[in-house]
């Protein structure tokens, strides 16, 4: 079992677990927060753990938290906003800073940062609900897509189609949740992911499921998932995939810790980055702490790490 121990010499004054907040995936980071705060507690009695609602400031301040664990998902929580304003108060945070996290929600123009610096990711345009036109995306994209907004995160409001009724209604559904709807090439092949905590990159976990793709259902409720670590990759792939991983996640700035998720094209072998999660989630279903646990890290002492790696950041 690797050990941890909590670097207590740089804790400042009291500590909060951010958790809940407004976004679609409030349910899960109540859940992802309650688990965090529950391991927390154990290393360092009287950790605050603090819904984070349009009062989480004056709260905050009002409790004189000098640390945050954030362990928010979607909305204000994982896009710079909440980093931002902690920084201001002289709050250090977990996790990526505010560029970072602006740019790897926003996978519109993530993706189109990544197409710059040569990294792969598929290939996507920008639908517009009411004038979405099935021939021009699929001359572009091929017959097989994926729709998502832009901003989301947990599959919320993603679609796979193949047909051009299917478009409209999951471009009509994207938009519910963001005016900015993506089309994305979708990728034919197994689904992975690979964490990185503190600067090492964890082994990678493939990701099987009997539904249509991995949706909400399947990462947080069904028990039909299944998840392999170790993926099943040989060596060279899974140095190629952890590699490919890491920089995707440094292109973007982040820090502290985070997932980037792939896809592995099956006829080609081609991995393709679909996005970088900067505050995934750390529930039983979650992927982060099963990668932990196959290097010999159980939850307790993640939460200790990445904890400290925000530490040392405060202090740098």
């Amino acid at each position: 079992m690797r050990q941890y121990e909590l670097d207590a010499a740089r804790i400042r004054g009291p500590v909060a677990v951010l958790l809940g907040g407004l976004s679609a995936e409030r349910e899960v980071s109540l859940d992802s927060g309650g688990a965090v705060h529950a391991a927390l507690v154990q290393r360092l009695p009287g950790v605050l753990a603090i819904d984070a609602q349009a009062d989480v400031l004056p709260r905050l301040i009002a409790a004189g938290v000098r640390h945050a664990f954030i362990a928010l998902h979607g909305g204000i929580g994982e896009d710079g906003t909440l980093q931002g304003a902690l920084s201001t108060l002289g709050i250090s945070h977990t996790g990526s800073g505010v560029l970072a996290c602006a740019l790897a929600m926003d996978k519109l123009r993530c993706k189109r940062f990544w197409q710059a610096e040569g990294i792969p990711t598929p290939a996507f345009d920008v639908a517009v609900p009411g004038s979405v036109s099935w021939d021009a995306l699929t001359a572009r994209l091929g017959a097989a897509m994926i729709v998502k907004p832009a901003s989301e995160g947990s599959s919320i409001g993603v679609t796979p189609v193949d047909d051009a009724g299917g478009l409209v209604r999951a471009v009509d559904l994207a938009a519910r949740y963001d005016a900015c709807v993506l089309v994305e090439q979708r990728i034919i092949g197994p689904e992975y992911t690979v964490a990185v905590v503190d600067g090492e990159v964890l082994p990678s976990i493939r990701l099987e499921t009997p539904r249509t793709f991995y949706d909400y259902e399947a990462k947080y409720r069904a028990d039909s998932t299944r998840y392999l670590c170790p993926s099943g990759l040989d060596a060279a792939a899974e140095e190629e995939i952890r590699a490919l991983s890491l920089r995707a996640f440094e292109s973007l700035g982040c820090r502290g810790w985070g997932r980037v998720d792939l896809m592995r094209d099956a006829g080609t072998g081609q991995f393709f980055v679909l996005e970088v999660n900067t505050s995934p989630g750390m529930t039983s279903h979650s992927l982060v702490p099963m990668a932990a646990a196959a290097v010999g890290m159980d939850f307790q002492n993640l939460v200790v790490r990445i904890l400290n790696a925000s530490l040392r950041e405060d202090a740098a």
